[in-house]
């Protein structure tokens, strides 16, 4: 991998997205008229996603792999029924949603709270409603660049055009009521035909729930990496999509099939983190709860404090170091791109602390005794 990579001052705030930055957009979507889900608030941090609006304001449009966005809901406004090409995967930061699918939106029901990843199969309708007391928050992650956009259920469609809205083929929305003309010899959406329908894939609530999350179901491996002993080091993985950045050979995921990108819980405690490292894929890192310091370069060092909700995109081939800088225990989401391992490549001074610890990485890295593992040239 490249040394030339460095992060300056101005790319690392360029990639830094805080809560305060979020822009929320009304009419990214044909139901922003119904009644119900009139109240929407949409949400595109890191590239597109799906929206149907051409001035939705997207904080970063740099590809990633996937795109990044969110979803805010007042109590009692629903989400409507929708299919996606790609895989959607919903992260509750806050609320509480009862998320339903199948085309009527009958197949089955499961409700979603704090702290809870669905990751929601392609091609089968789904929808949402706040049922929690007070405003809830989606973030969502949609597979690669290009998602093809979606399709809505017919009802959803039918009554879109009761209030002036269409839906092109291009994935534009017509807004009649505010003077939008459709465009001659332009092809408009159409809802699907039972026979389409008939032919999706259903899902049980049983295995709908193997898609899901929840804090019970995670999996934290106490030494997923290998400064997991060394100072400074220590932080805590838990697999949710994909095997990620893992180095326990013994740690699995709680969703296997291919995103785009690959999903993991990290937490620490005050002063604990991961040393320096970097990697060949895209990254970012939402924080949850508490402080996070992330250090950019192993020279010119560049540093960026993240608090609750707050995200940094760590461009490909830098180093970087994290750490909990607060008083608590602090989570974030680390979210990299591709459907396979992750391979880290640790700073020398690491490897070395990590050889005089005991431990280093076999030659299908992962962790194992220093001991063991044989020497070869250039390792």
């Amino acid at each position: 991998m490249s040394d030339r990579v460095t992060v300056t001052e101005a790319e690392a705030a360029r990639r830094t997205i805080r809560r305060t930055d979020f822009v929320s957009c009304n009419q990214a979507f044909i139901d922003c008229r119904t009644p119900g889900s009139d109240r929407k608030e949409n949400y595109a941090m890191i590239g597109p996603g799906v929206t149907q609006n051409a001035d939705q304001v997207v904080n970063l449009r740099e590809p990633h792999g996937y795109n990044i966005g969110a979803a805010a809901m007042p109590t009692g406004i629903t989400n409507n029924l929708h299919l996606h090409f790609t895989a959607e995967v919903f992260y509750c930061f806050r609320g509480e949603f009862l998320l339903r699918w199948g085309a009527d939106g009958k197949d089955g029901e499961l409700v979603l709270r704090e702290g809870d990843i669905a990751s929601m199969p392609t091609w089968i309708f789904r929808g949402f409603t706040n049922i929690g007391p007070d405003d809830g928050w989606l973030f969502t992650t949609l597979g690669h660049d290009d998602t093809g956009g979606i399709i809505w259920g017919p009802s959803v469609l039918r009554e879109a055009e009761g209030h002036g809205l269409f839906l092109t083929a291009e994935n534009q929305l017509i807004d009649t009521v505010a003077g939008d003309e459709p465009p001659e010899d332009v092809e408009l959406v159409r809802p699907m035909t039972d026979e389409q329908i008939a032919g999706l894939r259903t899902y049980t609530a049983e295995q709908m729930r193997r898609r899901v999350a929840t804090a019970a179901d995670l999996e934290y491996s106490p030494a997923p990496f290998l400064d997991s002993t060394l100072p400074g080091g220590g932080a805590q993985l838990a697999l949710v999509i994909g095997y990620g950045m893992t180095e326990d050979m013994h740690q699995e995921p709680r969703v296997f099939n291919p995103h785009g990108h690959n999903v993991a819980w990290l937490r620490a405690e005050p002063g604990q983190g991961m040393l320096s490292h970097r990697h060949a894929e895209t990254q970012v890192l939402l924080v949850k709860d508490g402080e996070w310091e992330v250090t950019l370069n192993l020279h010119d060092e560049v540093t960026v404090r993240l608090g609750p909700w707050d995200m940094l995109s760590v461009p490909r081939g830098a180093w970087r170091a994290l750490r909990n800088s607060g008083d608590d225990t602090a989570t974030m989401l680390v979210i990299n791109g591709g459907d396979g391992r992750v391979r880290l490549e640790w700073d020398a001074e690491v490897v070395k602390a990590a050889a005089d610890a005991g431990v280093a990485t076999d030659h299908n890295g992962y962790v194992a005794p220093y001991a063991l593992v044989p020497r070869t040239i250039g390792r």
